[in-house]
């Protein structure tokens, strides 16, 4: 089917345009979407954007780390000033509210179970004490993942108390490592991608599982995103600061994203400010977005593959790969760090590689191997004497 380009007719004296879609919606936009001239968010972001987030993250970030620090007095631990001091030093780090949180959560734990153990003070935690907390939280049944994060807070915190020289440096001069399980990421069938997309009925959750799937978004990434961070006509969206690691990035979706996400704007509510809203919130929640795609899973018969929102992010990666793309642009597509991340996909959908091994195999199904592999063994020899010459050439005594 061919499809139209999208139609756009503006005025230099009118604030407001009209967008023509190929599936005949007339959309009557207002002057702050991405189209209008000077607010173009591939340039730099509205100044009352900027300067209304900032006062709100500020203050807002403010009363949520003294509540952090107001929880942490109402719990005996021992060294609890120094609990608050590094806190404090975190927060002036400028890291997320949310590391902070989980800090606090895994050092007061460990600090617990240390004032259980008999010790007052934090000059008399060994090394032991770390190593018996670990178990712990082994015994929990937590994930593995789980468990090498929290000791990595605690060692930081460790760190910085080696540091102010209030206990031994001799806690963390052998490594501790948990050792995590290299799993495959969990990508959605292609048959059952389709068969997922069939059921869906509803103009926004159609919209939003499609953003997903063709964007590679991590699903607080979407849900955090604004009317103006959107552009339809480059379809491009701005996530102007990753979930994870902080840094922004440009992500682009299909024609049929485009055609729901254009459906949605025909119903949604205008003086919404996130493209995705609640009944009675400004966003939609995460456990409303997640009961939404498990309905759907079920409607589709595929509630028994274990098929998760995140998976959506996997099979926009893996279907990236297979069509070719190279794996530094899907690592800048998904806000990767690291290209060793990204790397993991390769292994779940490396092509050549699968090509190659069934090439093999006809041939040796079908009796066609030029003889057998056979080791050199005037080679083997050589190398054998080899070893047993020194540098000067000399050989070893036996």
């Amino acid at each position: 089917m061919t499809r139209e380009p999208l139609q756009f007719e503006t005025s230099r004296n009118s604030s407001r345009f009209t967008l023509q879609s190929p599936i005949g919606i007339h959309l009557d936009l207002p002057d702050h979407t991405p189209f209008q001239p000077g607010n173009q968010p591939g340039s730099s972001m509205p100044q009352t954007k900027i300067s209304s987030e900032k006062n709100r993250n500020i203050f807002g970030s403010r009363d949520k780390f003294q509540a952090i620090l107001t929880k942490l007095q109402g719990i005996e631990i021992p060294g609890k000033e120094h609990v608050e001091l590094y806190l404090r030093d975190q927060y002036r780090r400028n890291l997320r509210l949310s590391s902070i949180k989980n800090a606090s959560t895994a050092i007061v734990a460990f600090l617990i179970l240390l004032l259980q153990g008999g010790k007052t003070c934090l000059e008399r935690i060994t090394r032991s004490d770390l190593g018996a907390y670990i178990e712990r939280e082994q015994d929990k049944g937590l994930k593995a993942s789980t468990v090498k994060h929290r000791l990595d807070v605690l060692k930081a915190f460790i760190r910085y108390l080696i540091e102010k020289e209030i206990v031994s440096a001799d806690i963390l001069v052998k490594r501790m490592i948990i050792k995590i399980p290299q799993s495959l990421p969990k990508a959605i069938e292609t048959e059952h991608e389709e068969k997922l997309l069939s059921v869906i009925d509803d103009v926004r959750n159609r919209a939003m599982i499609l953003l997903l799937l063709r964007t590679g978004m991590r699903i607080g990434e979407l849900l955090n995103t604004q009317i103006q961070d959107i552009d339809l006509k480059e379809q491009k969206i701005l996530v102007w600061e990753a979930q994870k690691n902080r840094i922004g990035r440009a992500v682009y979706f299909t024609d049929d994203a485009r055609d729901a996400l254009i459906a949605w704007y025909g119903k949604r509510d205008v003086s919404r400010q996130y493209i995705f809203y609640g009944p009675n919130r400004q966003t939609l929640t995460y456990a409303a977005a997640r009961i939404v795609f498990c309905k759907y899973l079920a409607k589709a018969d595929l509630s028994h593959r274990g098929y998760t929102l995140h998976c959506l992010r996997h099979t926009n990666a893996s279907s990236l790969l297979n069509a070719g793309m190279p794996l530094e642009c899907v690592k800048e597509l998904l806000g990767h760090t690291s290209v060793e991340v990204t790397r993991r996909y390769a292994r779940l959908t490396n092509k050549t590689r699968e090509k190659e091994y069934f090439k093999a195999m006809d041939k040796i199904t079908k009796g066609e191997i030029d003889g057998h592999y056979k080791l050199d063994l005037e080679l083997q020899k050589i190398i054998e004497e080899a070893k047993l010459l020194t540098p000067n050439g000399k050989k070893l005594h036996e």
